[in-house]
This record gives structure tokens, sequence and C-alpha cells, in this order.
């Protein structure tokens, strides 16, 4: 049988405080949670459900498929071991494969030796079996072979998403420090935005929030515009499958949204870059786009999401500058945004409270290596007495 139709364990990696998130996810697709960790999920399924995943995931950053498991305690061990897989079976023999892992053992203090002796098991199996040897080096474009190696015991995976999800295939005019998004889409999720009411976003710089929700609300696949993935480069990979799987999955999406998106920034630079970005994404039509400050952001009735992502402040003397911008925060929520949720996502806890307002929920996320907390507030005009709130 072959191996695109054999069940393994499919391990989905993620920024650290999006496991659940990523849960939601995968439970949503109709797959099973076996375990979840720091960092990642793991489910199971076979490699054409590999496909679906790597085309609908939102929040995770690579698609793992298990191809063995087993004890190794030193270097030579994990050589023979990783020998004795039919690499023959995965990889063509005219094909460029690379490898990456992630190593815990005292025999070894630098994984690049760890990288080598895979691969050489990998290229030895291959010279012997087929007499011919796959290229190898470093770009993670094509097929990646992932070693997980902790104490004695290693997992040898397919890496199928070959580049990281987080590269969507939006986003060509980058600004600086921005948002990844897979953090982004797992930022929105936690808002509980899904395309009914309204998403507000000052200080939207180059529209990665915007964007990554205004996806969501439509049901649009973020994996759709991307051309290459690491499982289309294997053996038996079935293109008119997944040319079908594709146009399925495009045609179950939305064309309408029950809310506006609006996105604001001061920086005329930034706006532009948003609207490329966004009609790169096909969404650009559906985010209405201005510059001002954040404060002058128009903000409709009818309730919804309003989100900001300020600066962390990570220089000397930026703080107390930016503690007035915290401030001026809370007073646009107080003004201008009654009846929606209001949220700030940043990396400065001691600046976040300068927004004077009380957090009803904190949620952790790692932006980088950088600990980040998603402040939500509810915003009401008046007192809650008022509103006949306790």
């Amino acid at each position: 049988m072959s191996f695109w139709l054999k069940k393994s364990r499919i391990v989905i990696t993620c920024a650290k405080g999006a496991p659940p998130f990523l849960r939601q996810e995968i439970v949503s697709l109709g797959f099973p949670i076996l375990s979840a960790g720091s960092a990642e999920v793991e489910t199971e399924g076979t490699m054409e459900d590999i496909q679906r995943l790597n085309l609908l995931i939102r929040t995770g950053q690579r698609v793992l498929f298990l191809i063995e498991s087993f004890s190794a305690k030193t270097p030579d061990d994990l050589y023979k071991r990783i020998s004795r897989i039919s690499w023959e079976d995965y990889i063509p023999e005219d094909s460029y494969f690379s490898v990456t892992s992630s190593v815990f053992n005292p025999t070894i203090k630098d994984s690049r030796f760890a990288n080598v002796k895979c691969k050489d098991a990998v290229v030895d199996r291959m010279k012997e079996k087929r007499g011919r040897r796959p290229d190898t080096g470093s770009e993670k474009n094509r097929i990646v072979v992932h070693l997980y190696w902790r104490g004695n015991a290693a997992q040898v995976f397919l890496d199928t998403s070959g580049e990281t999800l987080s590269k969507r295939g939006y986003r060509m005019i980058p600004l600086k420090a921005p948002m990844q998004e897979t953090l982004a889409a797992s930022v929105v999720q936690a808002t509980g935005w899904k395309g009914d009411g309204n998403f507000i976003n000052p200080m939207g710089g180059s529209g990665t929030l915007a964007i990554e929700a205004a996806w969501m609300g439509l049901g649009r696949a973020p994996g759709l515009l991307r051309s290459n993935y690491g499982f289309m480069h294997l053996k038996g990979f079935d293109e008119s499958f997944w040319k079908g799987l594709r146009r399925k999955i495009r045609a179950e999406a939305k064309d309408w949204l029950n809310g506006r998106i609006i996105l604001t920034d001061i920086s005329q630079q930034a706006v532009e870059s948003a609207k490329k970005n966004a009609m790169t994404a096909g969404v650009d039509r559906f985010i209405e786009f201005g510059v001002c400050d954040f404060s002058e952001t128009p903000v409709p009735n009818g309730g919804g999401v309003v989100i900001l992502n300020p600066e962390y402040g990570e220089r000397m003397g930026e703080t107390e500058k930016l503690g007035e911008t915290y401030r001026r925060i809370g007073d646009f929520f107080k003004k201008k945004c009654q009846e929606y949720r209001g949220y700030v996502f940043t990396g400065n806890l001691d600046l976040a409270k300068r927004v004077g307002l009380r957090t009803k929920r904190r949620t952790t996320f790692y932006n980088g290596p950088i600990e980040c907390r998603l402040l939500e507030y509810d915003l009401y005009e008046g007192s809650r007495k008022m509103k006949g709130l306790p």
C-alpha cells in the first residue's frame, strides 16, 4: 500500500501560547486530538489528510508526518536506524532534500552534527537501493526530513509544509517587526471574531491582522495562495487530487461579511503597504483603509472587535512617550468604542497599565522570543450599573 494512504501520527507545530487555538481548528476540521504541548498539537491522518491541513490550518506553522519512531543512544545508533527506513519509497532519486532537527541528547553538542548523520543515512540508503542519490542542502522549499531526538527516543518526520505556513504569500511589503501571519490568526481567533460584527484595527501596520480577520470571516483557506509545499515533491504525489482539493476548498468560501473591517495607521507608507498586501490576498474590497491617528479611527455602530498592537518600547527613552500613547488608547476605548470588545496586544505589561481600564481576560502569546499578552476589555457607555450589569 502506498504511504499516501497509510494513517500515521501528525504533529502540527505553532507559536508558544497558540496550542488552544490550534486545537480548536483541528477539531473543527474533524481530526482527533492525541496530545498537546507548549508549541505543538498532535493528531493523526494520512498523507491525503496532510494536504487539507496544510491548506486550511491558520494557526499552525508546520505539519509533520511521522515516518518512524525508535530508540537511539548515540549518533551511530541514529545512523543505523535511519538507514533502515525505506527512503526510496518517499524520495525520488533525482530530487533535493534538507534535514532539520530538534535535538536534546547528551552525545550531541551541535544539532548540525545530528543533521549530517541523518542526511548521510538517507543518502547512503538511496545509493544502495537505487544507485543514485538526491541532492541535499539547507533550502526548505522542497523535501524536508525532520529529526526529533530527546534522550534515547527518536522520531523521524516528513515536514510536509516545507517552508513555514506563516509564509502565506500575500505579505509582499512587510514593515518593521511585523507580526507573523500564524500568530495574527491566533490573536484574531482569540478575540472570537468570525465575520459577524465589525473588526476595527487602528495602528494596523502592513495589514496582517485585518487580512487574517478577513480570511477568517470569509472562510477562505490561508494556504491557497501558496504554490509550493514539501509534500508536492514526494514520490506518489497526485497532482489531480491536489487540484481538485484546492477547487473544492476555494468554492466553500463566502463572498460577503456581516460587518465592516476598518484599518487605519498614522503612516501613509504603512497604509499603502496594507492595501497592496490585501490586494494580493484578494480581500482589499472587504477592508476600509484610512490614514490618521488611531484616536480618529471611525468606529461604526453595531459593536464587534477593536484591536490595537502598539509598540512595546524596547529601547531606553521610549517608555515615557509610549506611556502617553497607551493612556490615550484607554481614552479612545472609553469615548469611541462603547459596545465593542477592546483588545491590546503588547509585550510590555507595565505600559499596558497606562490604559487605565480593568482587563476582563489576559491571553499569553509569544511573538518570537517576546512574551506578550492579548488584553481584553469590555467597553460600556457609563457605569456597569447603568447597564444593569453586576
